[in-house]
């Protein structure tokens, strides 16, 4: 039976990486088929099919082309030419693919925006982009309207909606614009796969977020690559309320639901309490998560809806192995495919076999196919270790280590880096194994088990991941320094209880004008709620290294246990400020009696 079970696994990863490979194998820098010709060919095909529904609208494959060829048209118009860039900056809402879908067809590139962003990492964002365009709604404009005075060129705002002041009417110069195809030969000649079609925004390892510069050929490598291993069809409809500007859902979801002739059931943003009626009624056959999600799902009493679904497959990245048991064995979901993939980087793993809580698998027949390797590392130096001929040293079955990839001109080895060219070095890694070789850090820690399975252990680094996003310490500190009275700030994740990611916690030195009861306000109006510290403590002073850096691992070990800390120490508690933690409180925390 042992037998019998292990050739079973190897058919089912070999059946889904073949599947996949097949997806992605014509992808080529060099190549003139763009994204935005994956996308035609499938609007070709599947005209008439649902394509994307969202709050009670549902277009199809032909409405979704002809608003993204009114956005082609527009571009065009105001003398937007290609290799320039507009910004994006809006919620979930049912045009989001189309505008950055009909903006590529005429070869400009679109950043995409986190709409959660406020203040001084809005304007920056905005500032990198070096768009002279950006495209809002009605939610989103207060924000621009905040950061105007903070931006390093005039930035024209069009809105979907009101408009007032210098703002544009788009919904008014979107009339005029024709909804026909622009003509491929003379919009797109030239054009090759390894120009740019999009920026996504990640926080990377320290520092405000950096432009991930992702081409056509690396947005196929998303969509086709999904397309593949869900191993979608046309009957299949995927629920997403993850943010569009992300790659997991704005570009893996969409990929896997509409390059097969499948439909996107689009949410505006993730709600617990109406998950599994939306998914039922909407007769949902996969969504796609990350691993808060799906733990918010498994603290949520039983739902009559949560086993009366359809859902073939749930794919993703960040499950944790005991979320994994309830998303099969509570909600009897068909099937997990966790994936594992920087917005940047050259590394990609997908676990098509299931086993529970590994990110993906290279066994040891396939090693030389694949560009990744585990690197042995030192985490106070934050650097791979090397031997005495200056290699790095790959770590054996069970060691842990960062995971790196190695860079080539392949699409799939291919490493694109971010706008800023400085902070693209940071992440490659040379002379790894051999004189010359260049490998993209993942800024990862991995360990890989006998069997060829990879789990992700904990990301290297100040950056650490909270409700789903990257949060770097450095741009909390920033914020957190215009604070009355704040004179030092060390800023670090710490676990909580059986929470996926880490809850921020920032370590304060401050005068006497610092007022804990004012603090919350603050936060709340400077930082994305995500990047909102959950733990304060007042410190005489911060531990440095010999070289000045503040020293965390200490703190971390400490957590926010009031029986091992006797500095003041403060909680965020929901729907009040800053409060002690008490041992009674401290034990709440930990029991999950907080909503954090």
């Amino acid at each position: 039976m042992r037998l019998q079970a292990k050739l079973k696994r190897e058919w089912r990863f070999l059946k889904g990486l073949t599947r996949t490979l097949k997806r992605v194998k014509s992808i080529a820098p060099d190549s003139d088929n763009l994204i935005c010709d994956d996308l035609e060919a499938a609007v070709d095909k599947w005209r008439n099919n649902p394509a994307i529904t969202f709050e009670g609208k549902t277009i199809t494959y032909a409405e979704l082309d002809a608003i993204a060829n009114r956005y082609a048209h527009w571009a065009k118009g105001q003398g937007i030419t290609r290799g320039q860039t507009v910004a994006l900056f809006m919620p979930n809402r049912i045009e989001y693919l189309a505008i950055w879908y009909g903006l590529s067809k005429v070869g400009v590139a679109t950043a995409l925006i986190n709409n959660q962003l406020t203040g001084a990492a809005l304007a920056h964002c905005l500032n990198i982009s070096q768009a002279l365009h950006c495209i809002i709604d009605t939610e989103t404009s207060p924000c621009f309207e905040d950061v105007k005075e903070q931006l390093g060129r005039h930035i024209q705002q069009w809105v979907l909606g009101p408009v007032h002041g210098d703002q544009r009417d788009l919904v008014n110069a979107l009339k005029s614009c024709s909804q026909l195809r622009p003509d491929r030969l003379t919009a797109r000649d030239g054009l090759k796969a390894k120009d740019t079609a999009l920026y996504i925004f990640t926080s990377g390892t320290t520092g405000l977020p950096k432009a991930a510069r992702i081409t056509h050929m690396r947005a196929q490598l998303y969509m086709r690559g999904f397309a593949g291993s869900t191993d979608s069809r046309a009957t299949d409809r995927i629920y997403v309320t993850l943010p569009l500007y992300h790659a997991t859902g704005g570009l893996c979801a969409m990929g896997a639901g509409l390059l097969n002739g499948g439909s996107i059931v689009l949410r505006k943003k993730f709600s617990a309490t109406h998950f599994w009626s939306d998914v039922v009624t909407e007769n949902c056959t996969m969504f796609v998560y990350i691993g808060e999600l799906c733990r918010y799902l498994a603290n949520q009493p039983e739902n009559e809806f949560e086993r009366a679904h359809k859902l073939r497959l749930i794919f993703g990245n960040g499950l944790r192995p005991d979320v994994w048991e309830d998303m099969l064995d509570r909600f009897k979901v068909g099937g997990v495919l966790e994936f594992y993939g920087a917005t940047e980087g050259n590394v990609s793993l997908f676990n098509f076999d299931g086993r529970r809580g590994a990110i993906g698998r290279v066994p040891g027949y396939l090693k030389k196919k694949f560009n990744i390797r585990i690197v042995k590392f030192d985490v106070e130096t934050e650097t791979p270790v090397r031997s005495a001929n200056g290699c790095c040293i790959e770590v054996k079955p069970g060691e842990i280590g960062e995971c790196i990839g190695h860079i080539a001109s392949d699409a799939r080895s291919n490493f694109t880096g971010y706008a800023d060219k400085a902070a693209t070095e940071k992440k490659v890694l040379h002379d790894v194994f051999e004189k010359g070789d260049a490998w993209f850090r993942t800024g990862d820690l991995m360990r890989q088990d006998s069997d060829g399975y990879i789990y992700f252990v904990d990301r290297i680094g100040d950056t650490f991941r909270w409700k789903g996003e990257n949060v770097a310490t450095s741009e909390v500190s920033e914020r957190l320094a215009g604070f009355p009275g704040v004179k030092e700030i060390n800023v670090y994740g710490v676990p909580v209880g059986d929470l996926d990611g880490k809850a921020g916690m920032a370590s304060l030195v401050v005068g006497p004008e610092f007022e804990i009861d004012n603090l919350a306000e603050y936060v709340d109006r400077e930082m994305p709620a995500y990047a909102r510290p959950v733990f304060v403590r007042l410190q005489p002073e911060i531990e440095t290294t010999g070289t000045f850096k503040y020293r965390k691992i200490d703190l971390v070990k400490e957590g926010f246990d009031p029986a091992v800390i006797k500095d003041p120490l403060y909680f965020r508690e929901p729907g009040k400020g800053y409060v002690k933690v008490t041992k009674a409180a401290y034990t709440k925390i930990l029991a999950g009696g907080f909503k954090l």
